[in-house]
Parts: C-alpha cells; sequence; structure tokens
C-alpha cells in the first residue's frame, strides 16, 4: 500500500525506512529536497547497518527504491492508503497536515498521529472525519525500537484502531493500546520516574550521581535516570513535561531541569547537562561512586501510583502497562512487578511521605493502592499483589532466595559488580541451600545471576586482603559449599544467563544440570593472574570434560555457549529470551518424580563419580532395595497400571 510519512526528521525518516522494508511504497514530504536526500542518507546508513548484522535479507537497493522524495505535500498525500505525521509538536501545523490528508489521501485512508505529548483529540479537531485519526506512537530510534503506542481518540473507530495494530505488526512491532490522555502511557510513566528523583535530588536526599548509582544497583535499571535525561535531551524532557503539564498533569517541579534547559545546558547534545561530556554530542557512560542508600522505593513510588490511577480510569490494562515499561522504557520488568517485589505497603508509604513533605495532593495514594493494602495484598511477600503469586521471596545482602513452588531460586544478586562471589555471598549461598534442602514445597533448586551475568567469579576485591594461609582457608570456604551443591538432596540447575568466569564457572560446575544462554561465555582466567582455580575447577573439569577442560585453565582464554556444549561443561544452549521457560520447563518435569527417588539417584551418581565401579554399583543396589519400601513406588506402580500420571509425596 502507498504510506505516506511527513516529516522526515529523526522519527519521521525511521518511520518511513520501516515502512519500505515492509514492503509499502512510501512518500517522504519535507520543506526541502535538501532536508529530504539527508534523510535517505540516514535512512542508506540504517539499512546498510540492519545488513551487516544480519537483519536484513531483502537488496537496500530494492527497499530504497520503494522510498520517494517529494516537496509537494498535495502530491505525497494524493491517494495514499496510510499516512503518518511526525512533525515537531506544533497543534497548528499538525492540524493542517491533517486537513490537508483528509482532502488528497484515499477516502478511506488511515490519518495517524506520531505525537509523544499532544492529545490525539486535539489534532483530530483538524478533520471532519475524526473516527480516521489515531495516534501511532513510535519510539526513538524506530527501527530499533520494539513498541508501538496506539492511541484512542475520543472519536476514533475501533476499525481504525485494528488497522492501527495490523500496520504496526507489519513493521514487526509490539503495540499497547492507550486512551487519549496528556503523555499517554510510556512519557506519563517515565515522568512519574523522573519525577522521583527530581524529589530525592532537590529535598536533599541525595546527590545525582547516588540517584543514579541507585536506580542502576537498587532498581537494576539499565541506565541512571539523569544519565538517561542528558542522553536523550533535557530540552526534550522539558518540552514534554510542560506540554502535559499545561493540560492538566501534576507534577513536582524538577526546577533543576528547569535551570539546566534555561543554561542551554541540554545534556550530550549540547556537552553538559547532569554531567559534563567530552564534546557535544559524544556520550559517554559517567562514573558512578557505588553507594549505599537505598533509593528505589522513591524512584518507582510516583509511577506505581500514577499506573494504578490509569488502571482505574481504564486507560490501559495491567499487561499492557508491563508490557510498555519493558519495550518502552527498557526497564528490566514492568513497574507493576517491582511494586509487588518491593512491597505495597512500603509504596504507599513512601507516597504518604512525600505528600506530606510537598503538600501536593497528586503524591495521594490511588484508591487501588489503599484497597490493596486493606485487604494485605502487599505483593509477593504475601503470595498477591498486581499480580498472583504463590511465591515466597527474601532478599539478602548478595543473593535473592525465592520459592515458586516446585522451584527454589537462588538469584546472585550483585549485578553492578557482576554477581561477583564473595565470602559473604559464599555465606548466603550455603545457608539458601540449607533452606531450600528443607523446604517441602522445593523439589528442584535453580542458580542463576540477577542481569546479565551468571557471575564473573571471585570478588578480587576482597583479594588484596588475604594473606596465603587466609587464601587456603577462603578456597576451602568455596569447596564445602560447591560441595554441598553437588550432594544437595535435590537436583540442582545451573541457569547461566551470561559470564561464568573463574568461582561463577566453578559454582555452575558443581551443579547437575548446567543450561546456558546462547550468549553466555565460560572461563577459568586465574592463570592471568598467576593463580589456579580455588573452587575446584582443577577436579571437575577434568571429570565432566574428561580431560579437554586443561587447555581451558591453561590458556586461561574464554569459550562461547556452543564451544562449551561441545565441551560437554554445558547440557544445552538456549536463546537468551528462552533460558528462564527452558530451565523451568526441565525443572518441573524433574519436579513431578520422586523426590526420594530423586535423592538417590543423584546420590548414586556423585559416589559412582567418586569411587569405583564395585563400590559404586553396590551402593546403587542398596538404595534399590530400600527404594521398594517407600509409598512413591507404590504410586508410581499404581499409577502405571492405571495409566494416569502418578502423584509422588516425598513419603
Amino acid at each position: 500500500m502507498k504510506v505516506t510519512v511527513v516529516g522526515s526528521g529523526v522519527m519521521g525518516h525511521g518511520i518511513a525506512e520501516l515502512a519500505a522494508i515492509a514492503g509499502n511504497q512510501v512518500w517522504m514530504n519535507d520543506v526541502s529536497i535538501e532536508i529530504l536526500n539527508q534523510a535517505l542518507e540516514k535512512i542508506k546508513w540504517s539499512l546498510s547497518k540492519l545488513k551487516e548484522s544480519g537483519s536484513l535479507r531483502e537488496d537496500l537497493q530494492n527497499i530504497l527504491s520503494r522510498i520517494n522524495l517529494e516537496v509537494d505535500q498535495a502530491k505525497a498525500l494524493k491517494d495514499a492508503d496510510f499516512v503518518i505525521e511526525a512533525v515537531k509538536e506544533d497543534l497548528e501545523l499538525k492540524r493542517k497536515i491533517f486537513s490537508n490528508a483528509e482532502r488528497y489521501a484515499s477516502p478511506n485512508a488511515v490519518l495517524a498521529t506520531n505525537t509523544s505529548s499532544l492529545p490525539v483529540s486535539e489534532i483530530a479537531d483538524g478533520v471532519r472525519n475524526k473516527s480516521r485519526l489515531v495516534g501511532i506512537h513510535f519510539f526513538n530510534p524506530p527501527v530499533l525500537m520494539p513498541l508501538v503506542e496506539i492511541i484512542k481518540g475520543v472519536d476514533t473507530s475501533e476499525e481504525t484502531v485494528r488497522s492501527a495494530i495490523n500496520f504496526a505488526r507489519s513493521l514487526d512491532k509490539e503495540t499497547i493500546i492507550v486512551k487519549d490522555i496528556p503523555g499517554f502511557f510510556v512519557n506519563r510513566v517515565l515522568l512519574r520516574i523522573m519525577e522521583g528523583a527530581c524529589y530525592i535530588l532537590e529535598r536533599g536526599k541525595a546527590s545525582v550521581e547516588e540517584i543514579d548509582s541507585s536506580a542502576i544497583e537498587d532498581l537494576g535499571f539499565p541506565m541512571g535516570v539523569f544519565i538517561l535525561a542528558d542522553y536523550t535531551g533535557l530540552d526534550i524532557g522539558y518540552s514534554v513535561w510542560k506540554a502535559v503539564s499545561s493540560r492538566g498533569f501534576k507534577m513536582f517541579q524538577c526546577s533543576s531541569m528547569e535551570r539546566l534547559v534555561n543554561q542551554g545546558k541540554l545534556g550530550v547534545k549540547s556537552g553538559s547537562g547532569y554531567y559534563s561530556y567530552p564534546a557535544p554530542g559524544k556520550f559517554i557512560r559517567p562514573n558512578l561512586p557505588k553507594t549505599t542508600k537505598k533509593l528505589g522505593l522513591y524512584l518507582i513510588a510516583p509511577a506505581v501510583n500514577e499506573i494504578a490511577n490509569l488502571l482505574s480510569e481504564n486507560v490501559i490494562n495491567k499487561e499492557d502497562a508491563e508490557k510498555g515499561c519493558v519495550l518502552g522504557l527498557g526497564l528490566p520488568k514492568g513497574v507493576l512487578t517491582y511494586a509487588d517485589e518491593l512491597g505495597i505497603d512500603l509504596i504507599v508509604n513512601a507516597l504518604e511521605e512525600m505528600k506530606s513533605n510537598t503538600n501536593m495532593d497528586h503524591f495521594e495514594p490511588s484508591d487501588v493502592l489503599k484497597t490493596m493494602l486493606r485487604e494485605n495484598e502487599l505483593g509477593k511477600k504475601t503470595g498477591k499483589g498486581f499480580f498472583n503469586y504463590g511465591t515466597e521471596e527474601r532478599t539478602f545482602t548478595t543473593i535473592t532466595i525465592r520459592v515458586d513452588p516446585p522451584i527454589g531460586w537462588i538469584i546472585l544478586n550483585r549485578p553492578s559488580r557482576y554477581n561477583a562471589i564473595n565470602s559473604v555471598m559464599i555465606k548466603e549461598i550455603s545457608k539458601g541451600l540449607d533452606d531450600l534442602e528443607e523446604n517441602e514445597k522445593v523439589r528442584v533448586v535453580v542458580l542463576t545471576g540477577q542481569g546479565k551475568t551468571f557471575s564473573a567469579g571471585a570478588d578480587v576485591v576482597e583479594f588484596n586482603s588475604l594473606t596465603p594461609m587466609k587464601a587456603m582457608l577462603a578456597s576451602k570456604k568455596f569447596h564445602e559449599v560447591f560441595m554441598k551443591i553437588q550432594f544437595l538432596t535435590k537436583p540442582v540447575i545451573a541457569a547461566i544467563n551470561g559470564l561464568a568466569l573463574g568461582g561463577g564457572l566453578e559454582l555452575a560446575l558443581a551443579c547437575d544440570i548446567r543450561i546456558a544462554s546462547s550468549t553466555a561465555e565460560v572461563g577459568q582466567p586465574e592463570i592471568n593472574l598467576g593463580l589456579i582455580p580455588g573452587g575446584g575447577a582443577t577436579q571437575r573439569l577434568s571429570r565432566i570434560t574428561g580431560g579437554r577442560g586443561l587447555e581451558i585453565i591453561l590458556t586461561g582464554r574464554r569459550i562461547n555457549a556452543d564451544e562449551a556444549l561441545q565441551f560437554g561443561i554445558v547440557d544445552k544452549v538456549v536463546k537468551p529470551e528462552s533460558l528462564e521457560d527452558e530451565v523451568k520447563k526441565l525443572a518441573e518435569n524433574v519436579a513431578e518424580k520422586s523426590p526420594l527417588a530423586l535423592a538417590s539417584a543423584k546420590l548414586a551418581y556423585r559416589i559412582g563419580q567418586e569411587t569405583n565401579i564395585w563400590a559404586g554399583t553396590s551402593y546403587e543396589s542398596s538404595l534399590f532395595g530400600l527404594l521398594f519400601s517407600t509409598k512413591d513406588f507404590e504410586e508410581g506402580v499404581r499409577a502405571f497400571v492405571e495409566r494416569r500420571k502418578p502423584k509422588f509425596k516425598g513419603e
């Protein structure tokens, strides 16, 4: 179909590129041919990068041949089937474009605005048939960002909404549907997170650096809040804030941002903002100090309150809200999931504190949150919050223990330190193993890392305080915990989600089954420090790889997941996005078996690895006979005869 994109800036040419890749005839319109040619050059560059990465199969010239440049707006719009406006946030300009579109485009054409802040219904005042106009909000850069917000104006028809969804999906985008409110969904949530950061800063609770450090360490954000503001442009954030505020959106005034914008300090683009950069347009991630301040609650609470209000007003549903946070904002999890993990009671307390300190009524906890508090729906700790959980979760200093029957999770939780294993973590893993072994709800234990790393190894910072004797004792502590894993009475699976180096790989080697993400890398780099592995790799690698592991130890090199599979170091390699599902699937399959049989099978196998075949088979025979006395064996035989799935109780 013919797709016309009016405006060829960053958003406009990105949308035009997507539409052309999808096979449409695209007409790109702007005020001069020079501007259009510049946009086309950027499209060519982008397409070449996509081709290099292997994500584009079609010939570049074929795609480019479908893009037409046109200064005359009437010609560009003539007989268009889908019109997308992507010009600056000027209400009258947008209305004029859609008035022309209604006049020249196909009578059944969808008229879509890419506005990020102006209400769709206000823009629709520029057309006679308002049912045809819809918001289709792409994120920057459109080619890479996976989400599109579909905004339903007051008069937008359901047919138009469906057409917009189908168009976005034809571009291989995920969609969320939002009612027409200022800022829509993603920007409102981002503004609330920024509001929390500004509140902390301007109430003197923490510095810019401490806030950003806490956002990354405490919440796992990929980027600090103020770093992100600098990166996207303080002027852009400020203009969105002003646009939605003028339409009734109440927000704690971020005077620091206003001051910086007035000084021309716009972030990366100008060379300085909340941080300083080497030159205008040159971004280098600022070095952040480690902070002990836990500020995540204040950063996230206003966003939770905002979404709770939007849910009560049927602006968006919970599933789309979570999708918008992850795909639109790039958060590791949805804001509602954060709320459930932090605790609804703590969210409410933070909001009430913020209201008391500012006298701003919009911090008043929503009726949704008050009801949840009253009914003890506090999140994961009570089993129900915004979502239902059969889970229990406890967070320690360096790990998180989650019981999600029949699986018990030990999650290494030092993402800012690449989940490096220190003495505290060793103690906490040991305690976690004891607790999960005694927990009758848990049949299988899974070990994994928070964030994008399993574990980069032992924390080298602690090496500075070790004498030779202390180093030997530290190694012994590692061995004790890893042996506990190896001989735990419940199967232990390592979900290797990223780097597993040194002590991190040794931790995984002690597990019974290892499943790795295809992006994982493993290795024993101790030789590069003039050391040898101290957590059992010299012993377990030889048993697992049949001797091939020595090369890994001697060279200290990293190997990728596929090579690790060939070596036998991992048992299976899966796509990164499938890792958790694959591990759960395997764990649930194993958990269906008799706990007594699982413990016996694992013990016989492990003892057999450490002794001769005569002793091993004798031990196996003893356990085999012992299991004949169990109720699980009786249930297994009965279920086999009755042709049903057995229900083992571990008795």
